[in-house]
């Protein structure tokens, strides 16, 4: 991360979001039966992202059907062609998808490095705040009632991140992790 505010290496968090069209409830409580709108089908659209450490800007890859090991070697090959000939790192999570002979062949053919979070820790990579915060901006307790307008909404606040929503994002990205240098295990 040092580098990466120095300038000497551009660093990214990676992680996909599958986004399935149905109702996202913000809140609810009521004292009688409530029925939700929903729209028909479990249409999904899924986001590959790669969120820069510093700039939080967001290079994507979408689709309709599937995340697989080729969507990783997609988001590759659009990192390097930005940045041509400067040290790249991914900071990824265990996804079976991003660990295989196939992404690992294609960042070593295109000099990037892939560096491995721990399994079960998602607080520890910045764009899994992103998603959170697409969620919420637009998603929790919005109707849409076909799968293009749904699609829609969540490409244009993906858009929108590194020009209307920077502010608000550049506090909820702050790479503020909380770590440990001595554990105790405690006896209760």
């Amino acid at each position: 991360m040092q580098e990466a505010k120095e300038g000497a290496k551009q660093v990214y968090f990676v992680d996909a979001a599958h986004f399935v069209l149905g109702p996202f409830l913000g809140f609810l409580w009521s004292f009688s039966r409530v029925f939700i709108k929903a729209p028909s089908g479990r249409s999904r659209f899924n986001v590959l992202g790669a969120l820069h450490a510093t700039s939080h800007e967001l290079v994507s890859v979408e689709n309709d059907s599937y995340i697989n090991a080729l969507s990783v070697c997609e988001l590759l090959e659009k990192l390097r062609d930005k940045h041509k000939d400067e040290s790249i790192t991914l900071i990824l999570d265990n996804a079976r998808y991003q660990k295989c002979k196939v992404v690992w062949a294609k960042a070593e053919s295109l000099n990037i490095t892939l560096q491995y979070l721990p399994s079960y820790s998602p607080n520890l990579n910045l764009i899994e705040r992103l998603w959170k915060f697409v969620k919420k901006t637009c998603l929790y307790s919005v109707y849409y009632e076909n799968f293009g307008d749904f699609k829609s909404a969540i490409k244009s606040c993906l858009d929108d991140t590194h020009r209307k929503y920077k502010a608000e994002l550049d506090t909820l990205l702050a790479p503020n992790f909380q770590t440990f240098t001595e554990s105790k295990n405690v006896a209760l």
